[in-house]
């Protein structure tokens, strides 16, 4: 190491050498995968990686995509930011998800709006059943409070700062960090009022499918859930896999489910018809 620092042409040869390294948390390029659906095509697979304890990941996908996240060890906990990537100051909104729907717990057939009344994402499969509408995740501040420090450098980064990174490489700043959802990490609201934390760790490999239903920018950030009791920071490595599909059909089951849901897929619809 001392010699690459006084040396750049050994700088560049230790560089090099690390070329063809394969380590769990990556993103795969071009992308494979070989557990994908029967119906899909290798041909449609557009984002294939596996993201760190404490990373984040970041990907525009197209209307109809599908996305896939796997808890591969248990105990990931994918915090995700969703913008309409066309105009991106149309958002996910947390509260407008769980009031439309007159529910506050994801699942498979729920959405997640938008705070145009649109829907971002649909729910279509969920094996993982804790899911988290309420907590947000964690800053600088509740990191350094709980685990000694919560630099973004540092050995307990936090939500936020995470979201900042990936909301960066697509020209989006502080201001443009909103309140997100967690997933495979949930929190329950008793009777009495107080909020019960679920996370787990839980069995290995729960997942859950999303389908978007504009063209859309997510954030994902992979950090220990806000209100996770333990004294240590745990999370573990959360896959992401992302596939071309059809748009939404007019007799699709999840868009027809409710009024309002309803509602929402037509204001998409609406919206695609300019």
């Amino acid at each position: 190491m001392t010699q690459t620092l006084a040396d750049p042409l050994a700088a560049r040869d230790h560089a090099r050498a690390q070329g063809g390294t394969v380590v769990e948390s990556m993103p795969v390029l071009p992308p494979v995968a070989d557990d994908l659906p029967g119906d899909v095509a290798p041909a449609d697979l557009v984002w294939e990686e596996t993201i760190a304890a404490g990373g984040y990941a970041t990907r525009r996908l197209s209307r109809g995509s599908r996305l896939r996240l796997i808890d591969l060890h248990g105990d990931a906990c994918a915090s995700l930011l969703v913008f309409n990537a066309e105009m991106p100051t149309e958002r996910l909104n947390v509260a407008d998800t769980v009031k439309v729907q007159w529910n506050a717990y994801l699942g498979a057939g729920k959405l997640l709006l938008s705070d145009m009344g649109r829907v971002l994402f649909s729910i279509l499969a969920d094996d993982a059943g804790t899911h988290d509408t309420f907590c947000g995740t964690s800053n600088p501040a509740t990191n350094a409070a709980k685990y000694g420090e919560g630099r973004n450098s540092g050995a307990f980064p936090s939500g936020r700062d995470r979201f900042l990174l990936g909301a960066a490489k697509h020209g989006l700043g502080r201001r443009d960090v909103h309140p997100c959802v967690n997933l495979f990490k949930g929190a329950k609201i008793e009777a009495h009022g107080t909020i019960t934390p679920e996370v787990g760790p839980f069995a290995p490999g729960r997942s859950v499918v999303l389908r978007a239903e504009m063209d859309v920018i997510v954030v994902i950030a992979n950090v220990p859930h806000v209100l996770d009791p333990r004294a240590e920071w745990s999370v573990t490595p959360l896959r992401a896999t992302a596939w071309r599909g059809p748009v939404t059909a007019e007799d699709d089951p999840v868009r027809g489910a409710t009024p309002e849901g309803l509602r929402a897929f037509t204001n998409v619809e609406d919206y695609f018809r300019r």
